[in-house]
């Protein structure tokens, strides 16, 4: 898999942010780079990482299962089974101080965006909750979206980087996903979804940490491994170890998970955070099997619906039709689907 980057904050705030995040990130390599070669010189240089702390597990901690009267997660979560929200680190202050101040960030600079993403996400939560549960992954992952995308299944970072989940176009084949001129999966939400929980669950065995999954997530796992094996050879893979890496990471990926958690902490619990009710946006549909090239607009004009509809439903067609070369399972609004079957029906009566 190649390696892959994706926004650290809103997708609003993506194209602004574009010139900082990848200044810093040069800035950082070549500091790295400097580094290096100082050190290879005979240079004394201060140490590019800091020692793993061995974080103290909380009184009551049970692996996987969120602490009784968390300092910063929701009344909600207590007691729920999250290996994520569960982390010994989240009860470490200087990690925890962190995560609050995201939480500051998703409650201010970013709260003009909140509600969208939080509305976007009433469309999509049931399949995304459904499939982290079918693949035993901490349900809340279910806002990762909403730093990767701002849950918009057409959102497209700055890196090319697709959808709900932010997928690169080499990860999203590698894990079996069609991205071609006509069909782009990655903004199907049940096609990507799908996708993400098999390579999280991936990452997630390969270091048994969530928080390094996060950030291999995030930069690319061979960006991780080499850190890991240029700063940490040996060290035990931890979510420690994760924040140890912090000063030599590229800052997005520094700031991934502390961002991750901030909008955890802001979107399962928005009134406390000065959010009004969110309004539920459904994603529903009817399903109708359709071969060959039909165009959005002619389906339009046999549902009576309009065609910014149909793409809406149907994001991961590209060109605005189906593909010429197949069947596809076309997604209508509810309703639709006997005014669909008739037009046709009377457009095949009169080509007879």
């Amino acid at each position: 898999m190649e390696e892959r980057t994706s926004p650290v904050g809103p997708a609003g705030l993506l194209l602004l942010a574009a010139a900082t995040i990848s200044l810093g990130t040069t800035a950082l390599m070549g500091a790295r780079d400097r580094l290096d070669a100082r050190s290879a010189a005979g240079g004394t240089v201060a140490a590019p990482v800091e020692p793993v702390e061995q974080i103290a597990e909380p009184t009551g901690w049970r692996p996987g299962v969120v602490a009784t009267a968390h300092p910063l997660l929701p009344p909600t979560f207590e007691g729920v089974e999250d290996a994520i929200l569960a982390s010994p680190m989240l009860h470490h202050p200087p990690f925890a101080a962190e995560v609050d101040a995201w939480v500051d960030r998703w409650s201010s600079t970013f709260a003009r965006w909140m509600p969208t993403y939080l509305e976007r996400m009433s469309s999509f939560e049931e399949i995304v909750d459904a499939t982290l549960a079918e693949h035993g992954l901490p349900p809340s992952l279910r806002y990762l979206p909403v730093i990767e995308s701002g849950y918009s299944p057409s959102a497209v970072s700055s890196a090319s980087a697709v959808g709900l989940w932010q997928f690169m176009a080499p990860t999203a084949r590698a894990l079996g996903v069609e991205v071609t001129r006509m069909v782009d999966d990655r903004r199907d939400p049940y096609v990507s979804t799908a996708a993400a929980a098999d390579y999280l669950l991936e990452l997630h065995g390969r270091y048994g940490s969530w928080f390094l999954a996060l950030a291999a997530y995030n930069a690319g796992p061979d960006r991780i491994n080499g850190l890991l094996e240029r700063y940490l050879p040996g060290e035990e893979p931890s979510d420690a170890v994760y924040w140890a890496l912090r000063n030599v990471l590229p800052k997005e990926t520094a700031d991934f998970v502390p961002n991750f958690l901030g909008a955890v902490i802001v979107a399962s619990d928005p009134e406390a955070h000065g959010f009004e009710p969110v309004r539920p946006r459904p994603f529903d549909f009817e399903r109708v099997p359709v071969r060959g090239s039909v165009s959005f607009a002619t389906i339009a004009r046999a549902t009576g619906v309009s065609a910014e509809e149909i793409a809406r439903l149907n994001p991961e067609l590209l060109r605005g039709v189906t593909p010429p070369d197949r069947q596809v399972e076309l997604r209508l609004p509810p309703g639709s689907l006997p005014d669909f079957r008739a037009y046709f029906a009377r457009t095949a009566d009169r080509d007879d």
